[in-house]
């Protein structure tokens, strides 16, 4: 009798050194996050809603369950996100993550990776790609709220697309908003100002981005701030936006319309349970007009609002390329998984 031969499966692994080493640049992100919207708008993806896991309300913190497939990039994926508003009292990251590659022919496991960095860059792309076809043209003022990890991408990327005149920053604790400020000013070779509240940020910016870190919805965001042709992108996890901020916007967009049918989170959530935002509210989502489906902007006077709750496609996409780039520079760990 012949030897049985065991056929050995391995899992690639990257954990954050190997994401650092990387060293991806703005445009191999963007390009990446781009092809994810692309293939969304061509309808060549599957996108299942969020779902989300409260271990012990006393923890201050939940799991964000994130499950998609794109086909240009040939893995199904499942990431998951712990998001925790308290651990920078332990010196932790908000958000911690992990993204789970899957060959969705077989479910073979193919790749783990460290998404904590992923959640960051592609959330900043998302939102940078979304001004990209939202934003006025030529903006030169941009006010941010926020400074956690996914801020940092939003300013570095939007910058990286428009070269604005004036950055504005805030976010709720000094320390933290004027070592965001520093950090952005060192990197991007320009004065970032952090200001002393909302409405210094954000009154009369053309792109007002609002990614905040609060307990509990609380009404913040003031509507007579947006100017007529501004782009407004709000998506933090508590809404900051009063009942009748939706009032007056010429064009809604989102990421995705199944996300609006689940969950109990997010920047228009209120605005949705109470029905002032329905599905026939919004005018496309992003990948539609990533694809070329739908014109973005197509007019100076238009007020736009673009909700982005964060895309399991995008993180696939972007997971997919930092992969194959690990790969060309034999940086990837190799993780038995069985012998069969």
């Amino acid at each position: 009798m012949g030897r049985i031969v065991l056929a050995r499966m391995e899992i690639e692994y990257l954990g954050k050194p190997e994401i650092d080493q990387l060293a991806l640049t703005d445009d191999e992100i963007l390009d990446a996050v781009e092809s994810g919207l692309i293939a969304a708008g061509q309808g060549k993806t599957v996108i299942e809603p969020r779902l989300h896991l409260t271990p012990d309300s006393s923890f201050n913190g939940h799991f964000n369950v994130l499950r998609g497939y794109v086909e240009s990039a040939g893995y199904a994926g499942v990431k998951v996100v712990g998001d925790y508003v308290d651990n920078y009292k332990q010196d932790l990251p908000s958000e911690l993550a992990l993204l789970n590659l899957f060959c969705p022919r077989t479910g073979v496991p193919k790749a783990v990776i460290d998404a904590t960095g992923i959640t960051d860059m592609r959330t900043g792309a998302v939102t940078a790609l979304g001004a990209k076809w939202l934003a006025p043209e030529k903006p030169k003022i941009l006010g941010h709220i926020g400074a956690r990890g996914t801020a940092y991408w939003n300013v570095r990327l939007l910058d990286h697309l428009f070269d604005f005149e004036e950055i504005r920053v805030h976010s709720r604790r000094p320390e933290s908003r004027n070592a965001f400020a520093e950090e952005l000013s060192k990197d991007l070779g320009k004065v970032v100002v952090a200001t002393e509240n909302w409405e210094k940020c954000l009154k009369g910016a053309d792109i007002l981005v609002e990614a905040s870190r609060l307990n509990e919805p609380t009404p913040l965001f003031d509507r007579s701030w947006v100017n007529k042709g501004a782009l407004v992108v709000p998506y933090g996890t508590m809404s900051t936006l009063p009942l009748d901020f939706t009032d007056g916007f010429d064009k809604f967009v989102m990421d995705d319309l199944g996300q609006m049918r689940s969950g109990h989170l997010g920047a228009l959530r209120p605005h949705i349970d109470v029905g002032k935002i329905t599905e026939e509210s919004f005018y496309a989502e992003i990948g539609e007009i990533a694809a070329g489906l739908k014109p973005g902007r197509e007019s100076h006077e238009e007020t736009i609002l673009f909700w982005h709750r964060g895309m399991s496609t995008s993180d696939i996409a972007l997971g997919a390329a930092i992969l194959e780039k690990a790969r060309k520079m034999d940086i990837v760990q190799k993780l038995r998984y069985r012998e069969d």
